[in-house]
């Protein structure tokens, strides 16, 4: 597979040729290196002695990352559903060995992405599988490497396999999405959130931000659409962004509990 396309070390997303900033880094949802943009590869990211880690995060989901991690951290989600398997958000390493522990897993039917932060080496990951990748339009001007393999959507909801939702909750960037799998968590569904509905550290809770590392909150309104869009889907779990981040039992309603705070503060005067 290629190896030396520009990696932003910073955000960890792929560009397809060299460039001399990141403009993902640059928004000021995100930051520049301290030390100034910096820039690895594939092939450097292997030659440092980095491995893949997978391992189970639920009954219908299984954790990609990598040690020692990349970027800021995350770890995409194996979302294992009758219809295939779906490839949960992204992280920039992969290597062979988990190609070869992914397609044991039973391989991956589709990849959908939260949002820009998690783009990594996507397309490196969909010809691994031969896999198409579903991205919101909103976002397309964030795409660092444009492929064939990227579907943009449009819209508010695009069911990508049987039971498999999108929905453009537009929390954190305008296409922001979320996945739902109907048939997770016993057929009570869960809800795949990333970082657009982060789940925070006492997991009874998740969290609605503009910007993360800049401490923007999230427009009230852009909340209170988003409640609307999940209105209609029932889960039992909600999987955000890190290791762990769980929301165990009563996802659904830990979400309207956290929005109902959330307005609270955002609104008190």
């Amino acid at each position: 597979m290629p190896n030396n396309l520009p990696i932003c070390v910073t955000c960890g997303v792929q560009y397809g040729a060299p460039r001399g900033n990141c403009p993902i880094c640059e928004d000021e949802r995100q930051y520049v290196n301290w030390a100034g943009q910096q820039w690895t590869t594939l092939a450097d990211l292997r030659a440092s002695g980095r491995r893949g880690r997978i391992e189970p995060e639920g009954e219908d989901a299984v954790g990609i990352g990598a040690e020692p991690p990349t970027a800021i951290g995350q770890r995409a989600l194996l979302v294992r559903t009758p219809a295939g398997n779906v490839l949960w958000d992204m992280v920039t390493y992969l290597d062979d060995a988990m190609v070869a522990h992914i397609r044991e897993l039973g391989g991956v039917a589709a990849i959908a992405i939260s949002h820009p932060h998690y783009y990594g080496t996507m397309v490196e990951w969909s010809r691994a599988f031969d896999a198409p990748i579903y991205l919101h339009a909103a976002d397309r001007q964030w795409v660092a490497r444009p492929d064939d393999a990227v579907t943009l959507w449009e819209g508010d909801t695009r069911e990508i396999l049987d039971g498999v939702t999108l929905i453009n909750a537009g929390v954190h960037f305008d296409g922001g999405q979320v996945l739902h799998a109907r048939d997770a968590a016993g057929g009570r569904g869960a809800l795949f959130s990333g970082d657009i509905l982060q789940v925070v550290p006492d997991r009874r809770y998740v969290s609605f931000m503009y910007s993360y590392p800049n401490l923007i909150p999230e427009r009230p309104r852009t909340v209170r659409r988003a409640l609307t869009l999940l209105d209609p889907f029932p889960y039992e779990r909600v999987y955000g962004a890190w290791w762990g981040r769980v929301v165990g039992a009563d996802g659904a309603r830990a979400v309207r509990r956290s929005a109902a705070r959330y307005l609270e503060y955002a609104l008190d005067a």
